[in-house]
């Protein structure tokens, strides 16, 4: 029922919903369009396509560049990984030219394949945190899309009105004008908040074609992020990089490991394992 908004931050009320002129904060969230211009996606999509796309859930074909993991036991091991692939160098350097990434050194990376013939689509879902870090990047190809957000909070989320036009209707309803009970009666109006269960929303994350998103903080560990059937509706190739969690970095108590995976992640020799 919202749609964020990457200007102010802020989780929308969609036009024509019960929530059109409500919103609330929405922290974690980052998108740049045109990250990459359309001949450096050309030239990305055809690397990727000179080698095999694996079977996948929920209709998805995928690459994987990773080490050999068992989230479920909490094993891993450099197994058959050779590094994140060749074409990724230059766009791993971008993301260090951002700020919001700084100190960001992907030991991960997941191409993923999406077609509506297929009904690809990926349930709303948390990724690992016992391997992976705080933020999730992810670089999105070919087509438009919607980043589905859901939180399964037992909690609610205070709702704030939106500002409006002059002349444009309270969502509360009209209220007479020309009093001061009137004036009141809109000023409380406006002030007032108002809680909506968090099981109940669904936050849409528009991503445009070309596009990097990062999730962090809330976004990535208090709400799951999924992509809809509904909005696949041309081939869509999303590359995912994952850092390294703090146990696995400096300090941490599998820093050594960490340190083996990164020199290797970053040597950019990798193929699909």
């Amino acid at each position: 029922n919202f749609t964020y908004c990457p200007a102010t931050g802020l989780a929308v009320g969609n036009e024509h919903s019960e929530f059109a002129g409500w919103a609330f904060p929405f922290p974690g969230v980052f998108v740049m369009e045109e990250f990459i211009s359309e001949d450096e996606e050309s030239e990305l999509v055809e690397l990727m396509d000179r080698d095999d796309w694996k079977p996948s859930q929920s209709g998805r074909r995928k690459q994987d560049y990773g080490p050999k993991v068992n989230f479920k036991k909490q094993r891993l091991k450099a197994g058959s990984f050779s590094g994140l692939p060749s074409f990724s160098k230059k766009i791993v350097a971008q993301m260090e030219a951002c700020s919001l990434l700084d100190g960001f050194s992907p030991v991960e990376q997941c191409n993923l394949d999406y077609r509506p013939e297929r009904g690809s689509a990926i349930d709303p879902h948390f990724d690992d945190c016992w391997l992976w870090g705080e933020r999730l990047v992810t670089l999105n190809l070919l087509s438009h899309t919607v980043l589905s957000m859901s939180c399964d909070s037992e909690g609610s989320i205070q709702l704030m009105p939106t500002a409006r036009k002059e002349n444009e209707p309270s969502p509360h309803g009209a209220l007479p004008a020309g009093s001061d009970a009137g004036q009141e009666r809109r000023s409380n109006c406006l002030v007032s908040p108002r809680l909506v269960p968090c099981r109940e929303v669904r936050v849409g994350i528009a991503l445009p074609r070309r596009s990097l998103v990062v999730l962090r903080g809330a976004a990535r560990y208090g709400w799951k992020h999924g992509i809809h059937r509904g909005h696949i509706r041309r081939r869509r190739v999303a590359l995912t990089f994952r850092e390294l969690s703090a146990e696995f970095s400096p300090g941490g108590a599998q820093e050594e490991l960490g340190r083996e995976l990164l020199a290797i992640a970053l040597s950019f020799q990798g193929r699909p394992v």
